[in-house]
């Protein structure tokens, strides 16, 4: 298996009622998507972005062409296991909470308790979420219904993860948490395909890309190759001094009269981040998300404690344990803490339960000597006369 993903010719014709071809959405389209890889799928509105997933997914069916997804297709529940998928809107049991809707997820992947029960919380954390664990994710704004999506589709610790428009609805912390979640994915051997309308992002962790067009392929190739100007040389040094300026615009106008001297810009993003991190550095009072700029340091950070990923590919499915095992245990131990009021009150009631017998009342053998009849009868009448209330000073002297 030389690709992740290959396509040849994969086409899609979308007809009308009749069967007449209508619309063309994907036409001819060969992708080779290698091992390890972040794939930007680019493209304006219509242009087949979309559909294509859908086809790689098995979700439509092509016209024409065929396609080959970790050795296989979607069709054979081993290689749809090793996929993860966040769809462009989150479709999500509105009435569930956080928690119920990743166990929901982990126990369609067949996911055993003990693991489940490990990635859910370690999702929770990375995707900032733990504080809003319990709340049902129909009150969810946007952005935090995308990142409940995100851990969702990493909830069967997939070999392929593709995510449609991952970071739309985001705040530009939780977007740029999202982008360091992509990179260190990568660096762990994941294979990401990527669609997004915002190309800044897709600049900053995407391998190669490839520009769609009416379901054609416009261009194509690593990011770097195609947005670099060959034709061009840029300098970037530390503050000169005006002498030094002057020097090398003299130098500079007897190759090329063309030129500019300017300072160097800082990325809007990386001014937000680092101002709202000043801020809470400085305990500033905020009604909205607070520690979300945290979640990119433990994320990336390599320290000798045991990463929130390494939690997760740690967390491996035992072959000794089945799910049903270890259900049939949390059931046993749910039934015997439950009944175990009702037995202590059933023995009370029957006069059976168990008491530190004195040495006086056992014989020479050893054994309890038996009690008489009317004793446990007068012991009987009293615990039934506490619960029905009869037999008690109140009573008697309303009796008298």
């Amino acid at each position: 298996m030389n690709y992740v993903i290959e396509t040849f010719g994969l086409t899609k014709i979308f007809a009308d009622l009749w069967g007449r071809a209508r619309v063309t959405a994907v036409d001819g389209l060969d992708l080779q998507i290698r091992h390890n890889e972040v794939f930007g799928l680019l493209g304006p509105n219509g242009s087949g972005k979309t559909t294509t997933i859908k086809m790689l997914l098995g979700l439509l069916h092509p016209t024409r062409g065929k396609y080959i997804i970790l050795g296989g297709d979607c069709s054979d529940s081993k290689v749809s296991n090793r996929i993860g998928f966040l769809p462009e809107e989150s479709y999500l049991y509105k009435y569930l909470n956080a928690r119920e809707t990743l166990d929901f997820y982990g126990r369609l992947f067949g996911l055993p308790s003990k693991v489940r029960k490990t990635r859910i919380e370690a999702l929770l954390e990375m995707v900032g979420l733990k504080a809003m664990a319990n709340r049902p994710v129909g009150t969810f704004s946007k952005g935090m219904a995308r990142r409940i999506g995100l851990a969702q589709a990493l909830i069967n610790d997939p070999d392929l993860l593709i995510l449609d428009e991952p970071t739309t609805g985001l705040d530009p912390i939780g977007t740029r948490q999202i982008k360091d979640l992509i990179l260190e994915l990568a660096k762990r051997g994941k294979t990401i395909l990527l669609c997004s309308h915002l190309l800044a992002d897709v600049e900053d962790v995407c391998d190669r890309i490839s520009i769609l067009y009416g379901g054609k392929v416009q261009a194509e190739g690593n990011v770097r190759e195609l947005l670099q100007k060959s034709n061009k040389s840029q300098i970037v040094t530390d503050r000169l001094s005006e002498q030094a300026v002057e020097k090398i615009r003299r130098i500079v106008e007897d190759e090329n009269p063309n030129f500019e001297i300017t300072s160097p810009m800082e990325k809007l993003e990386t001014f937000f981040i680092n101002t709202v991190a000043a801020a809470q550095q400085q305990q500033k009072q905020t009604s909205g998300a607070y520690s979300t700029t945290n979640i990119d340091n433990f994320l990336t950070a390599q320290s000798a404690e045991e990463s929130i990923l390494d939690k997760l590919v740690s967390a491996t499915v035992s072959g000794q344990e089945s799910e049903m095992e270890l259900d049939s245990v949390d059931k046993s131990e749910e039934k015997k803490t439950a009944s175990q009021p009702d037995n202590e009150l059933l023995a009370n009631l029957t006069g059976h339960a168990e008491t530190n017998i004195p040495e006086s009342a056992q014989n020479d053998s050893g054994t309890e000597e038996p009690k008489p009849i009317e004793q446990d009868n007068e012991a009987n009448t009293s615990i039934l006369d506490q619960l029905t209330g009869k037999n008690t000073p109140e009573s008697r002297q309303r009796e008298e």
